[in-house]
């Protein structure tokens, strides 16, 4: 499978100032593999060690006095020489091993000539940003799960993923109909590479579920290992409450949804956890839609979405045939499924990501983007059915501004609306922010 976070490590091999990479992520979203695979790929000699399993590995970081006596012992536990620049040392589970995270500052300051890079979850390193995380002396990607680009190659459409990365608008809508069917597949597989890999080698669909469900059931043993003793109810309490809010579509995430009663206060801890293990992705409202957003940013409204649209569908179980065939899945579950496409597909996009609605009006737009210095309001529909009044309204009101719609319908650019099939906005507000093409 192609991730398009690998020209991002050959990046970093190109480098002249690389320093050690942290590859960082949440839990089985492909980290191990693709560092293996990009070793194996681009360079002569790698070794993989393995820090939740290997305890010689882990001895040689804890007592080693040098980098120099960690080299050696390292060549000498894998038999490979290890010379600079033509091999890679990859330390998978880098959490478990405190001391090797430490000295990947070191690594930095008497050893740029080796590479080293260290995969690991955003939780277990974030657990040891305060005592040995070496700040300012490594160089860090993040990986997600894969979007719906990555889901496309996967499934052998490498020339429909190129099209939609080159906006060819003539192509991408005479083959709209076989990027919906994609679109409906990807919505029930999800981005989770082992489910990608299951689907695309035998396209089972329970075995696809049965995969969902035990990733679902590792997060919750996470709960359970790593989080602090008194919040783990309240953690599941919030993990839980996501699809449906989503379902629901509440302008923002409700407390009292979690349980009866419930405040901000008994629950931050709990949400601020989940984000920090990636498991849940925060996407904060504005106050008023200007440059520049992060100045209207209302910390205490937001809506929370789960980081895999596969795994929500598992933690609901919606069945295969309503996902997959006809348009239940953009009726029925049009709000929960279809916002949170939208926001895994931005995830790795560095452009931020709003809400906005006025609690006394009934204007509510799904998303707001800033793109260089301007804003676009977002409006997210399900189906081709787009009479949305929302939308125009706010737009009569802000004459200034120029919208965005995704949904079900071909291309098309208006006087004030820009109409986005959501199949291909993603590589589209890419090419406006790298280009600084405006709409």
């Amino acid at each position: 499978m192609k991730r398009l976070l690998y020209n991002s490590l050959i990046e970093w091999k190109q480098k002249k100032d690389r320093k050690p990479l942290i590859l960082n992520g949440a839990r089985q979203v492909g980290k191990t593999w693709l560092l293996n695979e990009f070793a194996k790929s681009e360079y002569k000699k790698h070794i993989l060690f393995s820090l939740d399993r290997d305890k010689n590995v882990r001895k040689i970081f804890e007592e080693a006095d040098n980098t120099e006596q960690i080299l050696r012992n390292l060549s000498v536990l894998s038999g490979i020489e290890i010379t600079p620049n033509d091999t890679l040392i990859v330390l998978d589970e880098i959490q478990d091993c405190p001391s090797a995270l430490t000295a990947l500052k070191y690594f930095c300051e008497e050893k740029p000539e080796i590479h080293i890079a260290v995969a690991g979850s955003l939780l277990g390193i974030s657990m040891h940003e305060q005592k040995s995380f070496p700040v300012g002396k490594v160089d860090e990607l993040r990986l997600y799960p894969m979007i719906f680009l990555e889901f496309l190659m996967a499934m052998g459409k490498d020339k429909m993923a190129e099209e939609l990365q080159n906006g060819n608008w003539q192509t991408i809508s005479s083959l709209s109909g076989e990027y919906i069917d994609l679109l409906r597949q990807y919505y029930y597989v999800g981005g989770m590479p082992a489910a990608v890999l299951s689907y695309s080698e035998n396209k089972n669909t329970n075995k696809v579920r049965e995969i969902q469900r035990q990733i679902l059931s590792d997060y919750e043993q996470d709960f359970s290992k790593h989080a602090p003793y008194n919040e783990v109810p309240r953690i599941r309490m919030v993990w839980n409450s996501i699809p449906s809010q989503l379902a629901k579509e509440n302008k923002k995430f409700i407390y009292g949804a979690i349980k009866k009663g419930a405040r901000a206060s008994s629950f931050e801890i709990a949400i601020q956890w989940l984000i920090d293990a990636g498991l849940i992705y925060k996407v904060n409202r504005v106050n008023d839609v200007k440059i520049p957003l992060k100045f209207y940013k209302d910390i205490n409204a937001f809506k929370l979405f789960i980081l895999d649209v596969g795994l929500m569908g598992a933690m609901v179980e919606a069945p295969a045939e309503a996902v997959l065939i006809g348009n239940k899945i953009f009726s029925e579950y049009k709000g929960a499924f279809t916002e949170l496409f939208v926001c895994i597909q931005m995830s790795d996009t560095q452009i931020p990501l709003y809400t906005h609605s006025v609690e006394s009006s009934r204007i509510e737009l799904d998303f707001v983007v800033q793109i260089g210095n301007y804003v676009y309001p977002v409006e997210v529909k399900a189906e081709e059915n787009l009479q949305s009044k929302s939308l125009k309204t706010f737009i009569q009101k802000n004459p200034d501004l120029r919208a965005i719609r995704l949904s079900m319908k071909p291309h098309i650019s208006q006087e004030w609306l820009e109409c986005i099939p959501l199949y291909a906005f993603r590589e589209e507000l890419i090419r406006m922010k790298n280009n600084r093409q405006l709409l």
